[in-house]
């Protein structure tokens, strides 16, 4: 079985991705794919991975989860998804770094399925926006240590995906850039379930619906209905227009609001994260999705 593994990070989708996909479950059975919510695996898998400790599942270990999971049914992929599968918020900025243990837990994750195919899916984002966001939706951390230990030269997303690749050599990633994900999201939706691009799904457009406003998504529902693109360039051109002209502002712009951060620290850290992607895509085993 393709075991998916959604691992965040954490301040990018915020769970959309499981609520867009659960929308074609009818889609996925007949497929072969099963998305199941995430109440019946989350808990379980952090169970058994702490069980587990850096030991491998047995097959019967491996089966009596998946069975927990599935209730019976046997598809050919199985999709689970959550921010913390990588690290609860606490660990996120240990030692200044992003994700630091990274590689460690997502070999734990794929030794509850050694016999398996597992693959790793990782939307990433910009430090200078994922730093503040990530801080201000877990306030109750100790922000002050957090930024007093930040390496601003630490931040660097192929660090974590190297280190992810170098602990797990047979597993390929597919990372994403959380800033264009309004663009790319039906791509992002099939590459996970691994369907092609031809099977309409339902929730292609939830991403981008909640950075327009509400005229210019039922314009655009409207025109996708009665014009639908007849390749992938042609559905982002689409899109693109109609975020044009009808984004809301305040919502497609980050405000970055962060003590001692000043307008030089922030456009370092984005200019980094722009060469930091020409990086990942260098690296062996991944697949960088662009917009």
């Amino acid at each position: 079985m393709q075991i998916i593994y959604h691992i965040g990070a954490h301040c990018t989708d915020e769970d959309q991705l499981v609520k867009s996909l659960l929308k074609n479950t009818q889609i996925f059975n007949s497929e072969g794919v099963a998305v199941p919510g995430p109440s019946t695996y989350r808990k379980l898998i952090a169970d058994v991975t702490v069980k587990l400790g850096t030991g491998k599942a047995s097959l019967e270990t491996q089966d009596v989860v998946l069975e927990k999971i599935l209730d019976g049914t046997d598809p050919d992929r199985l999709v689970l998804s959550f921010d913390n599968f990588l690290s609860g918020a606490r660990r996120v900025l240990e030692g200044g770094l992003l994700y630091p243990a990274a590689g460690e837990k997502a070999q734990k994750l794929h030794n509850i399925f050694p016999d398996h195919q597992v693959e790793f899916f990782m939307a990433i984002r910009d430090p200078a926006t994922f730093v503040p966001a990530f801080l201000t939706k877990y306030s109750d951390l100790n922000t002050t240590q957090i930024m007093a230990n930040l390496n601003l030269h630490g931040l660097v997303w192929s660090d974590v995906i190297r280190d992810i690749r170098e602990s797990n050599p047979d597993c390929p990633i597919t990372v994403w850039c959380n800033e264009d994900t309004p663009l790319i999201w039906p791509q992002v939706m099939h590459e996970i379930t691994g369907l092609d691009m031809r099977i309409l799904f339902k929730g292609g457009l939830d991403i981008i619906a909640q950075i327009m406003e509400r005229e210019g998504v039922k314009r655009l529902r409207a025109y996708m209905a009665e014009n639908q693109p007849v390749n992938e360039i042609q559905r982002r051109r689409i899109l693109a227009a109609f975020l044009d002209k009808y984004a809301i502002a305040d919502a497609v712009e980050d405000t970055i609001d962060l003590p001692g951060w000043t307008d030089e620290i922030v456009e370092m850290l984005s200019a980094s994260y722009e060469d930091d992607l020409l990086e990942i895509a260098r690296i062996p085993g991944v697949t960088l999705i662009t917009s």
